[in-house]
């Protein structure tokens, strides 16, 4: 009996992903620069390049803005992971990355404290990692640079879920304000602009890996990417149209104290005066003719550190100014709730009838607005300066002013999409982000308020809304449906904004749609893996049955010939 012949293809070792695919740079690599790939062969090397990248991701947000870095660098991590060998080295490679992105893009995170930056950019980074073990099966599908882009944008979809809620910042659609991708946003939100940008990060990674003889298809795959992505500015709202219902509107910053400490800043008393203040100065201004009379007026998020509703004082100021003013205003207002508990709200005061409907802030921030086991954590550091757990909103509410009709996102809320998405459909024509900024500008890092309005940014284009962002300290400013800012303030300081912006009431593709974009690519990636695996474990059996198979025949003709 003849023996089987040798396998050709070694099966997968036990854990492993398989042999990593070769680099067609090798050679050259080998050739040039010797002590390159003599480093290559260093535990670290592939880490510290997967570092690397990370930081290079960190570059394309603001404020720093180089956004074609948000191609650049998930290429460089998925030809790292495409040659992983083992499931600890994708572990690792995604960790390495993870840290290297978060650390520096949440730097702003600092001013509460080492350890809360520190912490939640290591919680991301252990997430990315863990999630980079389904890229090694992904690479040996066809078209694996595709399963690769949807694969991030289901990493997206998930940190912005879990855990408490999520964690959107450092989505790569966040880094694209400034990019003509920014246009998908109007089709499939966030989750489209960040998986056009993947795609060409895959089809760049594909390209790098390509044999010299194969580089076709990659390279014609990179182009149409780039084409794709150049497209979104063909899908930009327009910034105005002569048969648009219009309002001019004001965003008030009234500017507080730069205290040194958290502790000096919960100590702050002077904010709602401040506001009051500047908007004293924007009445005389209307009254010199020097600005147009308001249709409505932004104050930010914690404007008033009290419910203005049950303070004598407060109420009669803030009545006065607005009936002074003689338009309604916007107050970001600290409200009384039930079980001594508050209200992050936007409370509309109306000139002669005083305050009305208010919207309440449905996204809390864990750790910030509210305490996650509280009888555990709660006397921790400066977690002792939050004595009681904000009541979050339970429904989405449109806050009506004449012919505006305002939907709200306060502060940290403009990163989920879903609540963004929920107020608009209320019939909102206009956008606000009332912000407070304070805590994390005190070291002159402007990362968080700037991050923060490429994000509103984003949602004017998303929902073809102008918007308007109330900061208490900068940045605040005026952004019309194209996602240009018209206006906006320079940090520290008491500014008010004012411009005529269009009000539209038809819905964006994107808001029509909702999250569908997002769960059908997040079905590709899964899907895609399923398959993989499939295709892995039917191997390793085959090649199991193949190894027994030669073992078994060899046997065989080892006792027919020694009994010839």
């Amino acid at each position: 009996m003849t023996a089987a012949p040798p396998r050709t293809t070694a099966a997968p070792a036990r854990g492993g992903e398989g042999p990593p695919a070769a680099a067609p740079w090798a050679a050259a690599v080998r050739s040039r620069a010797p002590w390159l790939e003599s480093a290559s062969r260093r535990a670290w090397f592939r880490p510290a390049l997967a570092a690397v990248a990370g930081v290079l991701l960190a570059l394309a947000f603001p404020p720093y803005g180089l956004w074609p870095l948000a191609a650049v660098a998930p290429a460089a991590l998925f030809v790292l992971l495409r040659g992983a060998r083992r499931k600890r080295d994708a572990f690792w490679l995604g960790t390495a990355f993870g840290v290297a992105f978060f650390v520096p893009l949440l730097w702003w995170l600092s001013n509460l404290g080492i350890l809360p930056w520190l912490l939640l950019s290591v919680i991301q980074a252990l997430m990315l990692g863990g999630l980079c073990l389904a890229v090694p099966p992904l690479v040996r599908l066809p078209a694996w640079w595709l399963w690769a882009a949807a694969w991030w944008v289901a990493v997206e979809a998930l940190r912005s879920r879990v855990p408490l809620g999520g964690f959107p910042w450092g989505r790569l659609a966040f880094s694209q304000a400034d990019a003509p991708t920014l246009g998908w946003a109007s089709v499939g939100g966030a989750p489209l602009v960040s998986a056009v940008v993947a795609v060409a990060a895959g089809a760049l990674a594909a390209l790098a890996t390509a044999r010299a003889a194969r580089r076709t298809v990659p390279a014609v795959a990179l182009a149409a990417a780039v084409a794709l992505g150049a497209c979104g500015t063909l899908l930009l709202p327009s910034a105005g149209e002569a048969d648009d219902e219009r309002a001019t509107v004001a965003v008030v910053q009234g500017n507080v104290p730069r205290a040194r400490s958290l502790e000096e800043q919960a100590r702050v008393e002077m904010v709602a005066e401040n506001h009051i203040a500047a908007t004293e100065e924007l009445v005389e201004d209307i009254d010199a003719g020097r600005v147009e009379r308001p249709d409505l007026v932004l104050w930010p998020e914690n404007a008033t550190d009290r419910d203005p509703r049950n303070d004598p004082y407060l109420s009669a100021e803030i009545s006065r100014v607005v009936d002074d003013l003689g338009a309604p205003v916007v107050v970001g207002a600290i409200l009384d709730a039930p079980g001594d508990r508050i209200r992050n709200a936007g409370l509309l005061w109306l000139p002669g009838s005083g305050p009305g409907d208010y919207y309440a802030k449905r996204q809390l921030v864990p750790f910030g607005e509210y305490i996650p086991m509280r009888s555990l954590l709660g006397g921790f550091g400066d977690l002792q300066l939050i004595p009681r757990d904000f009541e979050p909103g339970d429904e989405a509410v449109r806050l009506d002013a004449g012919d505006v009709r305002l939907a709200e996102s306060i502060c940290y809320e403009v990163a989920y999409d879903g609540q963004v998405r929920d107020q608009v459909r209320t019939g909102a024509n206009l956008l606000a982000v009332p912000t407070n900024n304070a805590t994390y500008m005190r070291d002159d890092n402007l990362g968080e308020p700037e991050q923060q309005l490429a994000m509103s940014r984003l949602r004017a284009v998303e929902h073809n809304r102008s918007t308007l962002v109330a900061s208490t300290t900068g940045i605040s400013a005026i952004v019309t449906p194209d996602g240009e800012t018209v206006d906006e303030t320079g940090p520290w300081r008491r500014e008010v904004l004012t411009a005529e912006v269009p009000l539209r009431t038809d819905e964006t593709l994107a808001t029509r749609v909702g999250s569908a974009p997002e769960w059908a690519i997040t079905a590709l990636a899964a899907g895609a893996l399923g398959a993989a695996l499939y295709l892995r474990r039917r191997d390793a059996g085959a090649a199991t049955e193949g190894d027994a198979g030669t073992e078994g025949d060899a046997g065989t003709e080892g006792v027919s010939g020694s009994g010839s």
